[in-house]
């Protein structure tokens, strides 16, 4: 089975940052943290307001799950619909 990587940019830690999120198969797995010239961009915060807020336990708890499920694509050998969109660090 091909698993997809979507990624979107939401609030993060009680709305004080807006990251861009990576999810497989709607399952959160990490960040990365946006550029400092985008930080006030009105059009950013409008995405982000349109998705869920999540919280550093929130990230811990869904990446603890797909690293027990062996499934972590950042860890394990996992077969990807589009590989293209995982984080380059």
């Amino acid at each position: 089975m091909k698993y997809r990587i979507d990624t979107r940019y939401v609030w993060f830690n009680k709305k004080s940052q807006i990251v861009l999120m990576y999810f497989m198969e709607s399952v959160p797995f990490t960040f990365d943290d946006i550029p400092e010239e985008y930080v006030d961009d009105t059009d950013l915060k409008e995405l982000a307001d349109m998705e869920n807020c999540y919280e550093p336990e929130d990230l811990y708890a869904s990446s603890s799950y797909l690293i027990e499920e062996e499934c972590h694509p950042l860890i394990n050998d996992v077969e990807l619909k589009n590989p293209e969109l995982l984080p380059v660090d």
